[in-house]
């Protein structure tokens, strides 16, 4: 309004002024309108994500050398929850307030037997391990041969010296109820992107 008074006068806009204005009075609602509603796209976007994150996909930061060379230290992987899985999937799971990482060895009712040089027997089968670059009987304080108990699954890391696992009466075996999900896709480091095995 101020500048169209001089001098103390009242000077009336011309028709062109008052388009100028009708324009620029327009785009900065339209500008608002639009900005409320990418605001509003972008907030259930995220809140849409972490449920799926949290719900269906949990995201996961590997910590630890216990499923080298599988999975290294910092690696970001996404699992899809469940108790559906098979021998040799990576699955994660908690353990006293942590989410552990380790790979389906054994099923309830299975036997399980491990001979000095780590070589593991399923139900007196030698169980075929290309995941492990190097074997060991690690930490093994269960007796020998051990059945997996109803209900539960029996786990190993895929560096057995230093893996601490289901051969370890400390951790045991896993139940359904600590399974978070089986570990299905590597996301970072971007190198190494893609599904694990």
């Amino acid at each position: 309004m101020d500048k169209f008074i001089k001098n103390g006068e009242i000077e009336f806009p011309t028709v062109s002024q008052l388009e100028e204005e009708i324009k620029r009075v327009n785009y900065r609602h339209r500008y608002n309108n639009v900005l409320k509603s990418t605001i509003f796209i972008l907030i259930t976007v995220a809140a849409i994500s972490v449920l799926v994150a949290t719900l269906c996909l949990p995201v996961l930061q590997i910590y630890g050398s216990s499923m080298t060379p599988s999975l290294s230290e910092g690696d970001i992987v996404v699992s899809v929850k469940g108790f559906d899985f098979k021998q040799g999937d990576i699955v994660s799971f908690y353990y006293n307030n942590k989410i552990l990482v380790k790979r389906v060895i054994a099923f309830p009712g299975d036997w399980i037997d491990i001979d000095e040089d780590g070589n593991i027997y399923v139900n007196d089968v030698l169980l075929d391990e290309p995941y492990v670059a190097e074997k060991a009987l690690g930490e093994c304080d269960i007796e020998l041969p051990y059945q997996v108990p109803d209900g539960k699954v029996f786990v190993c890391g895929d560096h057995r010296a230093t893996s601490v696992d289901s051969r370890s009466s400390t951790i045991g075996c896993v139940s359904e109820e600590q399974v978070v999900g089986k570990i299905v896709f590597r996301v970072w480091p971007f190198g190494s992107i893609g599904y694990i095995r």
